[in-house]
């Protein structure tokens, strides 16, 4: 079921919520503005806090209450992320991890805590089957969503991929791992070499002997899988060893304007997938710029604004305010429950028409999801750097859906059985 109450009820919402004088909605985010990630994370944290800054004051918040996002520091650490955690679940109705690490030791807790984590973008792929992640939302694309795109844009620019070489250059820790089941059913299927690099965390500065071993493979092209530090120092590598550029792709986490800014016009041609992109005149920009950075409610800066990584803070805080007026419509109040927050998640439908309304329009493709669908799979846009700024350099690109839900499916399966006695909704039909 994808419907949405009509926005006449969302209004009777507020009035419910100024009568029961409800207090706040608790959000928190397990950031990281600190630690070998803090310069990726801060932006991504800056979006997504001036949104819902926004939203506060120029709305009073969602439906009548004003949103509490509080930020737990973890510094990008399983260990401390856990126990941010544990800190805030008491009141919590969502919990926004910001590591696939993280993710992935609070997901079997989700069963019992009855709270919806929210990883848009990231985290583990499977858990788009909503009928085994009952309480996790990886929307709106997957790490396998998006290896399909990226194999789809090299072989529309560049022909069959049969016979040639793919370096996966990665970081050695469960996000670097995620794209790995379905590059190598793609190189079974298509008939490409697949060669995986990892880069340890200690070596994400100094790249050398990874770089030596690509020279040495000579790949037809580079796919990325990197975070903080290790982009900048691929992107640095890269330019240093004359890797052709255009011939380097990273996932959305790889396209940090300051990482390739480092190399400026000798990055040109680097590339990235994204389910966001940063429309610098959207109206949503100027209202964050009227209602929060000239009230000196924000910590960003004019130059991080207009990155990729600040607009699609903004566009996940977007989804998490849309699932709570999703929910807020159906259950007819304002301060609604972690359990209502999984149905508003599990109903979003973010059309064109909509993100129209939000300001938002072509800041993230249209999605949905349902009970079985917890990703939405909207697709990306293939972004390159032109010396200055990312553009894009792609119409519309969507994930092979047969392989990735075939994917998804089985690994959803495995991870359940694994983990058994693990709850399983039957009630949730495909598609539905």
């Amino acid at each position: 079921m994808r419907h949405w109450k009509t926005w006449a009820a969302a209004a009777g919402v507020a009035l419910v919520a100024g009568s029961a004088a409800a207090q706040e909605l608790y959000a928190p985010n397990l950031a990281y503005r600190t630690g070998p990630f803090a310069a990726t994370g801060i932006p991504l944290m800056n979006g997504q806090a001036d949104y819902f800054t926004m939203l506060n004051e120029r709305d009073g918040g969602i439906g009548g209450i004003r949103v509490n996002f509080d930020e737990c520091e973890t510094g990008y650490s399983t260990e401390k992320g856990v126990e941010c955690y544990e800190k805030t679940k008491a009141k919590a109705i969502v919990t926004q991890p910001w590591s696939t690490g993280i993710t992935l030791q609070v997901l079997p807790k989700s069963n019992v805590d009855e709270i919806p984590i929210l990883a848009p973008g990231y985290g583990f792929s499977p858990m788009a089957d909503g009928r085994v992640f009952q309480w996790a939302f990886n929307t709106p694309s997957s790490y396998w969503d998006g290896a399909s795109m990226i194999l789809q844009y090299l072989e529309q620019e560049g022909g069959s991929l049969e016979g040639k070489k793919i370096a996966f250059l990665h970081l050695d820790h469960p996000f670097g791992k995620e794209p790995l089941p379905f590059l190598e059913a793609k190189a079974e299927e298509i008939g490409f070499s697949l060669v995986p690099i990892p880069v340890g965390l200690k070596e994400m500065q100094n790249q050398s002997a990874q770089w030596l071993q690509i020279r040495r493979e000579r790949p037809d092209y580079v796919v990325m899988w990197g975070w903080g530090a290790m982009n900048a120092g691929a992107i640095t590598e890269a330019v240093k060893t004359r890797f052709p550029m255009e011939n380097f792709v990273g996932v959305w986490w790889a396209s940090h304007d300051a990482d390739l800014r480092l190399v400026g016009a000798d990055g040109a041609g680097y590339k990235a997938i994204s389910w966001s992109y940063p429309v610098l005149d959207a109206p949503v920009m100027q209202d964050i710029r009227t209602h929060v950075v000239e009230a000196g409610l924000s910590q960003t800066s004019e130059e991080e604004m207009q990155g990729v990584f600040y607009s699609r803070g903004v566009v996940i805080s977007m989804i998490l305010a849309e699932g709570i007026r999703a929910a807020q419509a159906e259950f007819g109040h304002a301060e609604i429950t972690p359990s209502e927050l999984r149905w508003g998640l599990e109903n979003l439908n973010v059309t064109e028409a909509r993100l129209a309304e939000l300001g938002m329009t072509g800041m993230v493709p249209p999605f949905a999801t349902s009970c079985a669908d917890h990703t939405g799979h909207s697709g990306g846009w293939m972004l390159e750097w032109d010396g200055e700024k990312f553009v894009k350099a792609s119409e519309l690109l969507k994930p092979e859906s047969a392989l990735v839900s075939e994917l998804e499916a089985r690994e959803a399966q495995a991870y359940a059985e694994a983990n058994a006695p693990w709850p399983v909704n039957e009630t949730c039909s495909v598609g539905g």
